[in-house]
């Protein structure tokens, strides 16, 4: 707490004697700090201390002051010395907690404190229990010398941190029938028209993208094994590739070379991964090896001691059990552990394989499950096989390249299908965790071959995509035929709607449904309204939160706004975490959000208000009128232990340490007995998974934090960035889900 010099009871000095010296010319003051310790407390006996002025002002016992219970075997009492009585003589005596027998005083002297330092033998307390019997107490005192205006700001701290909460009576899911009158304060009225107050959103989700897209660059075809006719390499750097692979290519006289990943990627040493990994090999230190886990900045944590050779052979030679951890906490690492030590070795890599007709949502349903699993901090990929044909044979095939009986299109498309399972088994290998294969995969013949090439490096599970709903159906013909690049050069919207339909034609001739294997599937999903899903020979933990994710999508659009609480009184002092109150902007931000509701959401039949629990967030909603509010302990902000109250400065004042492992990495870091980034995500799975099921806009009041994390999942970016996403204050951050993707638009209200 202190800023000055601070003395210890060996009568060391620590700190600068020139700032010390400012703080007596400053009026600074004595703050100390005594403790008693024993592991062998008796627990009716309570350590009490009595003294002269201003400590207690008698040597009466009847008025000792009690230590506080700190710890187990730790008693501990805190006071302030006014600068006029820096002197103290006191003495330590125990009393008994219920009886009223005698105190017991120490042996010995009065104790003499004089400018922060003991006099005499100060380590040791004796209380004489009997003639035979002595109880020995250690004692610790800690003088520090503190400003007035610490001390002050401490106290202010202490009592906002008391101060009964102002939203003690709203029960947990209310609802105000009409709004509290935001449109009576002229500070708090919008303009008409909301697009007014719309700001550039900093990422690249504001405009329609095709999923496609955004998938895995098909490397096979750009980054290396290419040849042209000429037989000149292409010799263009993999960030080239990754640029250019992105946009709809056609490429012509080409011959592929099929990589073989045992012979490429397979090689002795450790595997740089591409994950934010958590897993290191532990090198030999004094005849201990085996597995760590990093839980957190300075913090590794043993798996298994390597006391059993088998246990640790299995993994010395294995790099792969390294790179397949994901980047997480608590259940998903517990998990991922457990299958690590326990499961079959190709079950650390998962294959998703998509099989549906086209039009039936399978890209989409790709993409939102990739997004899902990298927020979890698991590394995942999304191979498309109509990309890497595109890339291969070019985008204008017609509907006869899909036939069945047509040999070359079929051998065109099973190669470009095996280029895209053998690159993605070569990035399995090179630490990647779960694939997610992207394409018809109608027939059982080849449903066969991509299982034989997966036989031994990794599981697969196959998820159908079946639809029977006509008007879905045809509105995903639709948008395939506006969006996709197969028609990009179709300038006519009804011939190419023609060959798409040929197209869907030929494929339904000869489809197949799923019946071998691990499958999972979905029928009639996308609406929302109801439909099934089946699985069978589905186990493990991943496998079951793929399948609990998918129970709650759908393709209703609908939008999610996401804001922080109006400005608290604890950001203008700059201090993090607490649960005070709200400022007088943060007060007009609550009746303009609701002003802002109510326009935004006037065509809406229903709609709800999430909400943390600390008072912030309540206060910015309770303006809001017409729907439910709903408060969620999970949408509380990051909980930052010890540091809780405190500015970022006196953090790197008085815990530099801390200060230091938290600029370090800040995704990982965890705040002393408080949390990290990482439990803030896994604490946020049942929103996400809520927000997926829900059918009608939410509107999510809550954190800094909190909002990042969520934030992240939406526009999927990588974990390492999501400390560093910009929420600011009175900003919507508005999310729009449905057939196309997601889109963001921002608004701000206020500075």
């Amino acid at each position: 707490m202190g800023t000055g010099a601070s003395r210890n009871s060996d009568g060391g000095s620590q700190g600068n004697e020139e700032r010390e010296e400012n703080l007596d010319q400053a009026g600074g003051q004595l703050y100390i700090s005594l403790k008693m310790e024993n592991f062998k407390l008796k627990g009716e006996l309570i350590p009490h201390i009595y003294g002269s002025v201003p400590l207690v002002g008698s040597w009466d016992s009847s008025k000792a002051l009690s230590l506080e219970r700190e710890s187990a075997s730790m008693w501990e009492l805190s006071f302030v010395v006014p600068p006029n009585h820096e002197s103290l003589d006191f003495k330590f005596l125990l009393k008994p907690r219920y009886s009223n027998s005698p105190c017991i005083v120490e042996e010995g002297p009065n104790r003499l404190l004089s400018g922060g330092m003991l006099q005499g033998d100060t380590r040791m307390a004796l209380f004489r229990l009997s003639t035979d019997e002595v109880l020995e107490y250690r004692v610790f005192i800690k003088a520090d010398r503190v400003s007035p205006f610490d001390l002050a700001a401490s106290w202010r701290a202490y009592q906002d941190n008391l101060r009964p909460s102002a939203v003690r009576g709203i029960p947990d899911v209310s609802i105000n029938s009409v709004s509290e009158g935001p449109e009576n304060s002229s500070s708090a009225s919008l303009e008409l028209d909301l697009e007014h107050y719309v700001v550039p959103a900093p990422s690249s989700n504001s405009g329609l993208v095709y999923a496609a897209n955004l998938t895995e660059t098909p490397r096979s075809l750009t980054g290396f094994g290419v040849q042209n006719a000429d037989g000149s390499g292409n010799t263009s750097s993999s960030k080239e590739s990754s640029t250019t692979g992105d946009r709809p290519t056609t490429v012509k006289d080409m011959t592929v070379i099929v990589p073989d990943p045992s012979k490429m990627y397979m090689g002795s040493g450790m595997v740089e991964s591409k994950s934010v990994g958590t897993f290191s090999h532990l090198q030999r230190q004094d005849s201990h090896r085996g597995l760590f886990v990093d839980r957190g900045v300075g913090s590794p944590r043993l798996v298994k001691s390597a006391s059993t050779s088998t246990f640790f052979s299995d993994l010395k030679l294995d790099t792969e059990s390294k790179n397949s951890m994901p980047a997480a906490a608590g259940a998903v690492a517990a998990a991922a552990v457990a299958d690590q030590m326990l499961g079959p070795k190709e079950d650390r890599h998962l294959a998703i394989v998509l099989v549906g007709l086209p039009a039936r949502g399978k890209t989409f349903t790709a993409a939102k499950l990739t997004r899902y699993l990298r927020w979890l901090g698991h590394e995942t990929k999304h191979f498309n096989v109509g990309k890497y044909r595109r890339l291969k044979h070019g985008a204008n095939q017609s509907a006869d390249f899909f036939r069945a009986d047509n040999p070359e299109g079929m051998e065109a498309r099973n190669e470009v299908a095996a280029l895209a399972m053998e690159d993605m088994i070569s990035w399995m290998q090179e630490g990647g965790q779960v694939g997610i294969f992207d394409a018809t995969n109608s027939t059982r013949k080849r449903r066969n071959m991509l299982m034989k090439l997966a036989e031994g490096k990794c599981r697969i599970i196959f998820l159908e995509t079946l639809c029977n709903d006509q008007r879905i159906i045809e509105r995903n013909i639709r948008l395939k035929i506006q969006q996709s690049p197969d028609y990009a050069e179709e300038p006519d919207f009804e011939a190419g709607y023609r060959d798409f339909k040929a197209r869907l034609d030929n494929y339904e001739k000869v489809y197949e449904p799923v019946e071998e294997g691990s499958y999972i599937k979905m029928i009639d999903m996308v609406s929302g309204h109801g439909g099934q899903i089946q699985v069978n020979n589905i186990s493990g933990y991943l496998p079951g939160r793929i399948v609990f994710f998918l129970v709650n999508t759908h393709l209703t659009p609908r939008p999610i706004l996401l804001t922080r609480h109006g400005e608290s009184m604890d950001n203008v002092r700059g201090r993090i975490g607490g649960d005070t109150e709200l400022s007088e902007a943060g007060g007009v931000y609550s009746k303009k959000l609701a002003n802002f509701v109510e326009k935004r959401l006037k065509s809406e039949r229903a709609a709800s208000i999430w909400t943390s629990t600390l008072q912030r967030t309540i206060l910015t909603a309770s303006p809001i009128g017409g729907f439910p509010k709903i408060q969620w302990r999970a949408l509380d902000e990051i909980y930052a232990g010890v540091c809780d109250g405190m500015t970022y400065e006196e953090i790197k004042k008085n815990m530099p340490e801390e200060y230091q492992a938290r600029k370090k990495d800040k995704l990982r870091y965890r705040y002393p007995r408080g949390e990290s980034y990482l439990d803030v995500i896994q604490r946020l799975e049942p929103v996400i998974i809520e927000l997926e099921r829900q059918r009608a806009p939410v509107v999510v009041i809550s954190h800094q934090a909190v909002l990042r994390a969520l934030y992240a999942y939406f526009a999927d970016r990588p974990l390492k960035e999501i400390p560093h996403i910009e929420v600011p204050l009175h900003t919507i951050i508005e999310i729009q889900m449905g057939v196309t993707g997601v889109q963001e638009k921002r608004y701000k209200l206020m500075d």
